[in-house]
């Protein structure tokens, strides 16, 4: 192996993105910028570009979702920190400006900035809600119950998108155009990604019933039931840096809460490149899937090549395989969708007005703005029940 590859294979191992152009007979490795602001800037340009774009213009049925009525005449304002997309996009002042028209006495004073300060305002009382673009972090939720020794009350506002960059898209597993498989359970997933392990986290709470052995390690294709030349080759797992999000929510849904990742994954992140735009994990490892034929990964449609195909996903043994599609991600059936959380005091009674608020997001007209938006999708009325009881 020539020194420039030797060096080019050890650099993508420790996630480092890598542009190589070919001069002639030689191969040179540009190393592009992790410059932390560099990147901010240029994550800035493309969140812009995508944020008053409508991606989806489906209608999806939402007469099961109940109308909203107020409860009672509320005043104030209500203090938002949090989820950016919301700010990005129109959904947050769509939102606002419609529950103004049946509470004209309430106003807003937001800071949308970044899903990490939903916390930071709950915990400090800057905020009433913290709206949350992702899950939860096991410190975020620390801090709150260190705080107030209490948990804070969560309530999914949508579904996550299909498909938009950014807008917390559903999470595929994806193989090499050429591999024979078609479709895995969760827990072959977690045979895969995953390693022998104690435990996982639940919330705040180490469950020991999840632990399980290296024997339910899956490391070889023939392992899930493929034959001839591919029985015994490899698997190559490649994903992002646990540092990002997208790993959380494997290790919630997947992997039992634990953070026991195969031992052989291959991390990637996020880079700016020299003309300014922003170079995705997502994007480089796909690539790299693309000319893998033993390779899998997890990452979004967004991400997809021509050389790559989405797996069907069942959530358990014995459930049906469900294919990943618009359709399938909001209606909830696609094991591996995402959701859009507002995270409110637990105190009882709740503050009237917060209380008002999210009755109207949760309503018929809270989610009819969800699809106007069209980035985010809007929720089922089985999923709206669910979160109405957490109001009363």
């Amino acid at each position: 192996m020539k020194a420039t590859h030797r060096v080019q294979h050890r650099l993508i191992h420790l996630g480092v993105a890598l542009i190589t152009v070919s001069v002639g007979m030689t191969v040179h490795a540009q190393i592009k910028s992790f410059d932390p602001l560099e990147m901010q800037q240029a994550r800035v340009k493309s969140v812009t570009s995508k944020g008053h774009k409508v991606w989806y213009t489906q209608k999806f049925d939402l007469s099961g979702l109940p109308d909203y009525t107020p409860l009672r005449r509320v005043k104030g304002t209500i203090r938002q920190w949090g989820n950016n997309y919301l700010a990005d996009s129109t959904l947050g002042k769509l939102w606002e400006d419609a529950f103004r028209k049946y509470q004209p006495e309430v106003d807003f004073k937001d800071n949308l900035s970044s899903s990490v300060n939903a916390f930071p305002g709950l915990i400090t009382g800057a905020a009433d809600i913290g709206q949350m673009g992702r899950a939860v972090l096991w410190d975020e939720l620390q801090g709150y119950q260190r705080q107030f020794a209490s948990k804070p009350l969560e309530m999914t506002i949508a579904t996550g998108s299909y498909n938009v960059p950014g807008w917390t898209f559903a999470l595929g597993v994806f193989v090499n155009k050429d591999n024979p498989l078609s479709k895995l359970t969760l827990q072959q997933l977690d045979g895969i990604f995953g390693a022998q392990r104690t435990g996982g986290w639940k919330g705040l709470e180490w469950d020991t019933s999840v632990a399980r052995g290296p024997e339910k390690n899956i490391r070889t294709w023939g392992q899930l039931g493929l034959t001839g030349e591919w029985a015994d080759k490899p698997i190559h797992v490649y994903g992002y840096t646990p540092q990002f999000h997208f790993p959380d929510e494997i290790s919630k849904k997947v992997l039992g809460g634990s953070t026991k990742w195969n031992e052989q994954i291959k991390e990637y992140v996020n880079a700016a490149r020299p003309d300014g735009t922003l170079a995705l994990a997502g994007d480089l490892f796909m690539a790299d899937l693309e000319k893998d034929k033993y390779g899998i990964a997890y990452t979004g449609i967004p991400h997809r090549t021509p050389g790559s195909k989405p797996l069907a996903l069942a959530a358990k043994e014995g459930a049906p395989f469900v294919k990943l599609t618009i359709e399938n991600v909001q209606n909830r059936t696609y094991p591996l969708y995402r959701d859009i959380y507002a995270y409110v005091h637990s105190e009882k009674p709740m503050d009237p007005k917060v209380k008002e608020f999210m009755r109207f997001i949760l309503s018929k007209q809270g989610q009819e703005l969800v699809m106007k938006d069209g980035k985010y999708l809007p929720l089922t009325a089985e999923e709206v029940r669910e979160q109405i009881k957490k109001l009363d």
